[in-house]
This record gives C-alpha cells, structure tokens and sequence, in this order.
C-alpha cells in the first residue's frame, strides 16, 4: 500500500488509474471536491425550499413516471425504493478486480461536485474502496442507458444496509444482517439517501466504463504478448525479416504498423536465425503481414484509450446540477453510446489477433518447413501438439461470435420514455469474455513456436527470445512424448504473465 491518492476533479490518466489500483493506493476526499460536493448539495436544498418546480428524479417519479410529483416527506422513501426496485441484475457475478474499477469510477464522477450527493455519501463509498468492501454486482441487466442502472443499483445496495458486500474475501449478504454485523463493526450505519442521491448512484456510465478500463489495460499488456510470440514464430517458421523493415512502413505511415515493425525487428535482433538465408520467396500472411494486422490492433486500441480517458473524467449522470450558473439541467450524460462502440471496435481488435495467432498455429503444426508434423519426432503414435489447433480454432470462432456488435442493438424501454439505448454493458461484458480468450491463444502460439524453436537447434534465435525460452523451460519442459496439455497451456498463461 502507498501514499494516498486525493480524489478531486483534476485530470486523471489511465497510467495513474492503473497504478492507483495495482498498488492498492488508499483513497481520500480533496478539500477542493469536499467543498465543491457540499456546495453542490446545498444549492439543491435551496432549489427545492424555494421552488415549486419539477426536477426529473428528485421530487418525480423515474423514466414514464416523470411526471408525477413526490412530496417533500417522500424524497428519502423515494431514492431508497429506486435503489431497491432497480437491483434487478442476474447472471454471473462481476470479477473482483473489474467491481473495485468501477467503485473507483462512482468516485470519481461523483466528487466532479455536479451530483447533490452528501458528503457521508461519498465517504461511505471511499470507505468501502479502502476496506475493500466491494459490493456483489451481477453481468447482466444494463442496457448502457440511463445509466448502468441494475448493475449500479447493486453497487449502492450496502449505502442503505442492504444487497450483498465480499469483505476480507468473505460473501456477506442481507436478510442474514450479516452485511449489518459489518456495518457495526466498523462503527458505520445505513445511510438515509438524500433528494437524487439514489439516481445519482444509479445514473452513469461506470459499469460499463469499469469494464472498459480493464479490457484496455489487458488489452496493452496482450498486444506485448502478442508481439513477443508473432516474433518468435517468425523464427520458428523460418521467415524472412523483409516484410519488418522500416521502409516498407515509411511509405504505408500507419502509426501501429510502424510501431509493431520496429518491435519485431527489436525483439528479433541478433538472431542467428535471421541472419540464414532462406529458400521461400514469400511467407503466408499470418506472418508477413503482422506490421498491418497487429499495427491495426494497435490504432484501434489508441482510440478506444481516448474514449475512456474522456469517460473516467466526466460527469455521466443526470440531471447535472450547475450551482455557479444557478441551473439543474436534464439530459443525457449517461447514455453510453462512445463506449458501447468502443467496446465493440476494441473486441474486434483483439479478436483479431487471435485470428491471425492461430494461423500461425497451423502453421507451426504443418509439417512445413524442416518442422515435423504437430511438432513430434514420433508422429503417429504420437499426437504431440496436434489439437492445440482445434483448441485455437475453437477459441478464435467463439471470439468471431462475441464480435456481433452490441452497439447496433436498441430496445425500448420504459414505456417509451427510454428508446434508444446503446446496450454498453453487453458490449462491454463481450469484450470481458474476448480478452480472455485472447490470452489462451496466445499462449498456445507461445507454447507451440517454442516447441519449434527446438528443431531449429543448433541454431538460435535472438538472445530475447532464447533467455525467455530458457525461463519458460523451467515451467513447461520440451514435449518429448505425449501428455494432457491444458495443464501446460495453463502453465503458459501463468508464465506469460510474469514476461
């Protein structure tokens, strides 16, 4: 655990986002957003003192029942029935590690000063994001419009002593008033919601941005895995550099192509492979056009990054209170529109990557090349790496299955008041499931162009590759005769992660 992180309305980058939650950094509330929220919140108690006025979601009813007027004593009754009628989400339960981004996330918007939230209401959250506190949130139930609202509903769940929290790696849930147990144990009660807190907490864009933030920072780390292994298959398969050479590239200036390029060549310098001639004119494209597939992978992942870092800056729920301006406007933050096309654009991204992986993988195992069939001395009796193809193929046309875009879908809601959505959150939980896929192909590539790179002895690849190789030994030993390789492939994964 390190210093503290001020949460407050400055800028916040990706690069700071992820290292605030690597390294566990504990949360506190700025004076600059503890004044802001507090001036934010008594502007709003002014507004309804003084004015007879309807404001959508705190003296209205919600979506069609916009129009019916709720009276001054009902305002705590009506955020907390909000609350509970909206946690209506099912499904999986959302990781650990994506509920602590998207906790983080509600922070963070709400400290902007521009929600009406009190201050306790804050502090409870950054109390749970400390104490690691997270609250049982379910995948399915948003349709990334008018917030993230099952989801997010199960998120506010424990402000009111209710829904279910995982705390010290334990599941407490409610009526057993164990999540209350915990409450006294830390000297805590429900809190009493205020004029639109409840549509505070439920309004936004952070279920479906939480799991963007995640699928971008595995997505970075996967293209480097993906770079690593495509370079080490090059070798394997006994390619030529030619396709990697910078002036190829000088003249198609596509930034990712360039970039990936330059990594190939880097990763591969020195490489006594590389440096022996060979008899093909040309290699299949799975290995002479990784600058072009993978370079694509990479611009698509830029403006995805320009997406989010706008979305975890912003304010996304609604009405937006404007105290300096003396305004309550009602409109349309929460729609999640640029991260339901993000989510979809950046699936299709790393599906790709596996695509062209898994070429690679037929290829290794073709027979081609000086290279045995399956990559065993001993085909026949021996099966050796024959079905981590049919794995890879497998993962790669459930990966084109997940790639349907959400974000072309739209059904309405709420008696018509909501008719257009952006269905975010299914894009968003697609790309959850393609992240992780992703990861299993690579890693079969990795095992797979290692295992080649055996036959190329007494040759060697680059001293990169050859160090990496020689640690991964240590893990998954040369296949030498038939064995259940998912436990290696399993192995792999692990390994991969610590390249």
């Amino acid at each position: 655990m390190s210093d503290i992180h001020y949460i407050s309305r400055a800028y916040l980058s990706l690069d700071a986002l992820h290292s605030i939650l690597k390294n566990n950094t504990p949360l506190t509330l700025s004076e600059e957003s503890r004044k802001d929220t507090e001036g934010c919140y008594e502007f709003l108690k002014t507004k309804l003192k003084n004015s007879d006025r309807l404001y959508y979601g705190i003296n209205t009813g919600f979506g069609s029942l916009c129009n019916i007027r709720i009276s001054d004593a009902e305002i705590t009754t009506l955020q907390e029935n909000l609350v509970r009628s909206h946690a209506c989400g099912l499904g999986d339960e959302v990781p650990l590690e994506v509920v602590k981004i998207i906790l983080f996330l509600k922070i963070q918007s709400l400290a902007h000063g521009y929600s009406g939230v009190q201050v306790q209401t804050l502090e409870r959250l950054i109390q749970m994001y400390n104490d690691d506190a997270l609250p049982v949130i379910f995948q399915l139930g948003s349709l990334g419009a008018s917030g993230d609202l099952a989801p997010l509903a199960h998120l506010s769940l424990p402000l009111i002593g209710e829904g279910g929290i995982i705390y010290k790696n334990e599941k407490i849930k409610t009526p057993h008033l164990s999540l209350r147990e915990y409450l006294s144990q830390n000297k805590l009660n429900p809190l009493k919601l205020a004029a639109k807190e409840g549509l505070a907490l439920l309004n936004g864009t952070q279920f479906s941005t939480g799991y963007a933030v995640w699928c971008i920072f595995q997505a970075k780390r996967l293209f480097k895995i993906a770079n690593l292994t495509a370079a080490a298959s090059v070798d394997a398969f006994f390619c030529k550099i030619e396709p990697f050479d910078e002036k190829l590239h000088r003249v198609r200036p596509h930034e990712g192509q360039i970039a990936v390029a330059a990594a190939i060549n880097e990763i591969l310098r020195g490489s006594e492979i590389v440096k022996t001639e060979k008899q093909a004119v040309q290699d299949p494209y799975a290995f002479r056009c990784i600058p072009q597939v993978h370079g694509a992978s990479w611009d698509t992942f830029n403006f995805v990054e320009k997406t989010i870092l706008t979305e975890i800056n912003a304010v996304t729920d609604n009405p937006t209170l404007f105290p300096d301006e003396d305004e309550i406007l009602s409109g349309g933050n929460f729609h999640a529109q640029p991260i339901a096309l993000a989510m979809d654009f950046l699936a299709i991204a790393l599906a790709e990557l596996g695509s062209i992986s898994e070429r690679r993988i037929f290829q290794l195992l073709s027979g081609q090349r000086g290279l045995p069939v399956y990559l065993t001395e001993n085909g026949g009796l021996q099966s050796g790496m024959m079905i981590t193809q049919y794995t890879a193929a497998s993962i790669v046309s459930q990966n084109k299955q997940l790639c349907t875009p959400a974000s072309v879908d739209s059904i309405v809601s709420s008696n018509g008041q909501e008719d257009h959505v952006s269905m975010a959150a299914n894009a968003a939980t697609k790309c959850y499931k393609v992240v992780e896929n992703l990861e299993r192909i690579l890693a079969i590539e990795f095992m797979v162009a290692m295992q080649a790179l055996e036959f190329r002895n007494p040759l060697k690849s680059s001293e990169n590759i050859e160090k990496i190789k020689e640690n991964y030994r240590k893990t998954v030993p040369i296949l030498r005769g038939d064995r259940i390789l998912s436990e290696d492939i399993m192995k792999t994964i692990l390994f991969l992660k610590t390249v």
